[in-house]
């Protein structure tokens, strides 16, 4: 079964910056797509960003473009998620996610990361 492993998050203060990681292992099959979601505390879960291996080809909501960049390092299949510009809102449990079609909505994903935890304090 493929695993993803995310990182990289923590305290910071509003108006600082955090650059997640998503390791991705193991799987039977090919990940094609590979996203993040945040769900913030008595939110559903919400998409941000995802990328594809086979192009680099992004997407990301409009609630974060800009402020939110997905890139990929395809020798360390590893997804980094670089978050910039942080208030308070934008703490959350952030999830890798994988799958093999877009749209990468959460019925459509194949596989979950446990989470790493954001939190913006002021």
């Amino acid at each position: 079964q493929v695993q993803l492993v995310e990182s990289g998050g923590g305290l910071v203060q509003d108006g600082g910056s955090l650059r997640l990681s998503c390791a991705v292992s193991g799987g039977t099959f090919i990940v094609y797509i590979v996203g993040w979601f945040r769900q913030a505390p008595g939110k559903e879960r919400e998409f941000v960003a995802c990328i594809s291996f086979d192009e680099g080809i992004t997407s990301s909501a409009d609630s974060v473009k800009g402020r939110y960049t997905i890139s990929r390092d395809n020798a360390r299949n590893t997804v980094y998620l670089q978050v910039d510009t942080l208030n308070p809102e934008d703490t959350a449990s952030c999830y890798c996610a994988a799958g093999n079609s877009l749209p990468l909505s959460p019925s459509r994903v194949a596989c979950w990361g446990e989470g790493t935890l954001v939190t913006v304090s002021s």
